[in-house]
């Protein structure tokens, strides 16, 4: 996150926004304000190109004719995700600020050697970490005492559209979210990877709302695609996973799409 603060230090906040001097760029009421409006406006960017893009190109609008979608759904999951967004970035913010402050494993490429090889790997780890998390965050939202008063809103979607990524309440978002920020505090990870990864989640956490199963079928098995997230949403207690089915079928949790159960599909 500090290469996107310096960013903009170097080019906006410090010619134009704050003054030349008197107010050094790594003051942390400077830091903490600057962080609130950046982190504000992409999260809103983001989650709207990625959410117009998917579902301008990658939702089946067929989704939409399901007798369980609401009324003005898609008004719903937008006015949901635009409420919570700045209360997620309260201590994302502030997770945000011990990084730039040196207390992660972040680094760049001045301070070791940077290739494919190391990218791959740190890709592969952060993915079964982060992976095996939120297993194990998501189901724990489902447990009876925590359901209704963190994760029951998200539910309220039962055929999601790519705007409902996002619609969480806010606590029920962040939670899922600490894997990707512990990740960075306990392992080392470059600073563009980690960008670049931020956003591969976001893609990814619109793609599995998005309603098209267009999976090749020797994946359907292994990844968590939309087809999954969406029996997830309809009978709550299967596929709590965000990428992969492993946990999921080690944990007994798992429950193969009917779309993709061919011994199913001929029994319908």
């Amino acid at each position: 996150m500090d290469i996107v603060l310096n960013t903009y230090d170097q080019w906006l906040l410090t010619p134009y926004i704050y003054p030349k001097q008197g107010w050094p760029e790594d003051d942390l009421t400077r830091q903490i304000i600057s962080l609130t409006v950046l982190v504000n406006v992409h999260a809103v960017l983001l989650y709207f190109f990625l959410g117009c893009f998917s579902y301008f190109f990658l939702f089946d609008k067929k989704q939409m004719e399901h007798p369980l979608f609401l009324k003005n759904q898609i008004r719903q999951e937008i006015k949901v995700s635009i409420q919570n967004i700045p209360f997620i970035s309260i201590p994302t913010i502030a997770i945000f600020l011990f990084e730039i402050r040196g207390y992660s494993k972040l680094y760049d490429s001045s301070q070791r050697s940077y290739g494919i090889i190391p990218f791959l790997k740190e890709f592969t780890s952060f993915l079964f970490f982060t992976d095996m998390l939120i297993y194990f965050i998501h189901r724990g939202l489902h447990h009876r005492l925590v359901y209704k008063h963190l994760h029951k809103l998200h539910h309220r979607w039962i055929v999601p559209t790519p705007f409902a990524s996002h619609a969480f309440y806010w606590l029920d978002g962040f939670l899922q979210s600490v894997p990707y920020h512990l990740y960075v505090f306990l392992f080392p990870l470059h600073k563009i990877s980690y960008l670049l990864f931020f956003v591969f989640v976001n893609f990814w956490t619109v793609s599995i709302h998005d309603g098209n199963y267009s999976v090749p079928k020797i994946f359907q098995p292994f990844v968590n695609g939309a087809a999954h997230h969406n029996d997830h949403h309809q009978y709550y207690d299967c596929n709590y996973g965000q990428f992969f089915t492993f946990w999921d079928r080690l944990m007994n949790s798992f429950r193969m799409p009917v779309i993709y159960d061919e011994n199913k599909k001929n029994i319908d």
